[in-house]
């Protein structure tokens, strides 16, 4: 059996176990893991000859003998004009499956199958559940899916074209949760919202931003946030650069909440460190409609302590963000376009200075949601 450098942290009891045993949920008081800070990264350990999340395996505490990848990661950084200003757009939408989690599934998935876990249970709105389905396909490794009845048809017809056991559940995203959080006695728990494996996979789009703008961090990172793993995963990559030495300070990061399911973004205003009461109701964004996510103290602590915010933008600006990407060829889905509604937002507070150095990841693919979009525009079939 492969062996991993990292260790478990859980960041409520500060209880530390190795990672040899696959844990999805701390076993003394049942919070979420993470993992303790890697080594970071330097240019000369960089594999070159590798576009995959591996290319910086010596960042990576998964072995990389056995690891699974589809040659997700190495996504284009592109320049354009949002708002009057000039951006980088990162092209995480264009990924095996459509979405930036295959970086984190990708991760995720090598090191259970290294670690002999042949059965997984998983929750998604969608993107997640298409990337699992994907790479325990590729891994052989079982795979059972619970997801919104809502959710897109053509993302439910993606998981189960490569063999998963795909579950409607009735209700919101969070009751899906908590229908898993039900079954996770019986089946290994390969959440994405709490696996820190996932995220280890996620920190890689931090080194390529750095790879790309020339080893150097950007002035500000935003990201649509649900689960939150692009934020966070930002935050980790990038303060191990930092830790090695590669960069000088941390990009502010952003996270971009709907207005309609915003409970990072209600705290993040409140001043809080947990959940406040919100009102939640339906947003096109279904991939960030998340009304309990479980790494939300992370969110915040990503934001605030970079001088970043976490902030939430409504359905008529999220709707004209995706207009606005549509006419400069971008075809993604709504959830990207609520990033790009936020960083108007932004520009248009004074809160990007016009000399910033700005990324705004898109993250999943238009094609995941055609039919919604059309349904948006007023377009036939």
């Amino acid at each position: 059996m492969a062996r991993s450098s990292a260790r478990y942290v859980c960041p409520a009891c500060a209880a530390t176990r190795d990672t040899e045993t696959p844990l999805w949920r701390c076993p003394e008081c049942a919070s979420i893991l993470d993992l303790a800070d890697g080594p970071g990264l330097t240019p000369a350990a960089i594999d070159k000859t590798d576009t995959s999340p591996w290319r910086y395996a010596a960042a990576l505490r998964v072995p990389r003998d056995g690891a699974i990848s589809m040659g997700e990661g190495g996504t284009p950084l592109i320049e354009r004009r949002w708002n009057g200003r000039a951006v980088h757009l990162k092209m995480d939408y264009l990924a095996p499956t459509g979405s930036f989690k295959d970086r984190g599934v990708a991760v995720l998935m090598s090191y259970l199958k290294q670690h002999g876990v042949a059965s997984i249970l998983e929750d998604s709105s969608g993107n997640a559940g298409a990337a699992m389905a994907a790479y325990s396909a590729a891994a052989g490794i079982a795979c059972r899916i619970l997801v919104p009845a809502s959710a897109p048809a053509g993302k439910l017809v993606q998981m189960r074209a490569m063999g998963a056991d795909v579950v409607p559940i009735e209700g919101s995203r969070q009751d899906v949760s908590d229908a898993a959080l039900a079954e996770a006695e019986k089946t290994f728990y390969a959440s994405h919202n709490w696996q820190p494996f996932f995220l280890e996979g996620t920190k890689t789009v931090a080194y390529e931003i750095w790879e790309q703008l020339g080893f150097r961090a950007p002035d500000n990172v935003i990201a649509p946030a649900g689960g939150g793993s692009n934020v966070i995963g930002c935050h980790i990559g990038f303060r191990e650069l930092l830790a090695a030495g590669q960069i000088d300070r941390m990009p502010r990061i952003f996270g971009i909440q709907a207005a309609n399911c915003g409970p990072v973004a209600a705290a993040f205003a409140a001043g809080a460190d947990d959940y406040i009461p919100t009102e939640t109701t339906a947003t096109v964004a279904d991939g960030i409609a998340l009304s309990r996510p479980v790494r939300l103290r992370q969110m915040l602590a990503a934001a605030r302590q970079t001088g970043g915010a976490i902030a939430a933008v409504a359905e008529d600006e999220i709707v004209a963000a995706l207009k606005s990407l549509l006419r400069q060829g971008l075809f993604v889905e709504p959830t990207s376009a609520a990033g790009a509604a936020g960083l108007g937002k932004l520009i248009a507070a004074g809160t990007i200075a016009a000399n910033d150095t700005t990324v705004l990841i898109l993250t999943g693919s238009g094609l995941k949601a055609s039919a919604r979009i059309g349904g948006l525009l007023g377009l036939d079939a």
